[in-house]
């Protein structure tokens, strides 16, 4: 497996003082992912190595491709080589189960995807509003707002990398009672999404009702989006809302706090969820 962090030089330069200090720095590694499906391959982005598997089964989940886990027989790393010779475990080659199919054509892009990506590219807006199959707005989740004041803390005490670099998202999935199940990082918000989703739905069933997906970037339509397909009634995020993200959130019956700093916060959608 790739690396996650590494070491560069860096020059730190006071303006005040005009001090100049050498130093190494470490930072986030970014590097590009091919996702193959039976050899075909369905997108490139770009994300921290790491977690690969879950990323791969995440994506093809949060774009509708597939709708469980199960649908997987096999996922492994090609044997791609940089210049040098040495593997660089960049390509996942996914193998569907006998009788699984994709259940959609692959989204269609104008561009690769880069790490800020979620549906950047995509030919037109109605691509994007991929249906989901899960009534979320039916899930019966009640939430405490002190669960939820406390779950972006719970969040950023589960992110090493971010500790080491500063450079990287976090999404987690979470309880009605605050705990903290799955937490990935990496360098793409949406890419930590989808590891989060994939790690989930290796080891269960979707959807993921019952569940708040808590990330430590904006609440974008994209991250709503993804929450929708996979049955996630709740989204809090750290950072601010998108006009398209409440839109969606309150089309979907999707609770969607934002600006969750304890104690407070503000709900965009479904306020009726939180005691």
């Amino acid at each position: 497996m790739g690396r996650v962090t590494t070491r560069v030089r860096r020059t730190r330069l006071d303006v005040v003082s005009g001090a100049r200090v050498e130093r190494t720095d470490t930072v986030a590694v970014e590097e590009p992912l091919e996702i193959r499906v039976d050899g075909i391959s369905l997108t490139t982005t770009m994300r921290t190595p790491g977690d690969d598997f879950d990323l791969a089964i995440g994506h093809l989940l949060t774009e509708g491709l597939l709708h469980g886990a199960d649908e997987v027989a096999t996922l492994m790393h090609c044997t791609d080589l940089d210049e040098s010779g040495s593997p660089t475990f960049n390509v996942v080659d996914v193998t569907l189960a006998p009788g699984a199919v994709l259940h959609r054509a692959p989204r269609e892009r104008t561009q690769g995807m880069t790490s800020a990506c979620g549906v950047c590219g995509s030919a037109s807006v109605d691509a994007v509003r991929t249906s989901s199959r899960y009534a979320v707005a039916g899930d019966p989740l009640s939430l405490s707002a002190e669960v939820v004041a406390g779950l972006p803390d719970a969040l950023r005490r589960q992110q090493p990398v971010f500790d080491r670099t500063g450079g990287v998202h976090a999404a987690g999935l979470a309880t009605a009672s605050g705990d903290l199940v799955h937490v990935r990082e990496d360098v793409g918000r949406h890419n930590a999404v989808d590891k989060v989703v994939g790690a989930a739905a290796r080891v269960g069933s979707l959807p993921l009702a019952g569940h708040v997906l808590v990330v430590s970037a904006r609440a974008s339509f994209e991250i709503i989006q993804k929450a929708s397909v996979v049955g996630i009634p709740a989204v809090v995020a750290v950072g601010a809302p998108t006009s398209l993200a409440v839109d969606l959130a309150v089309d979907r019956g999707i609770t969607l706090v934002a600006f969750t700093r304890h104690p407070s916060m503000s709900v965009y959608s479904r306020p009726d969820r939180l005691a």
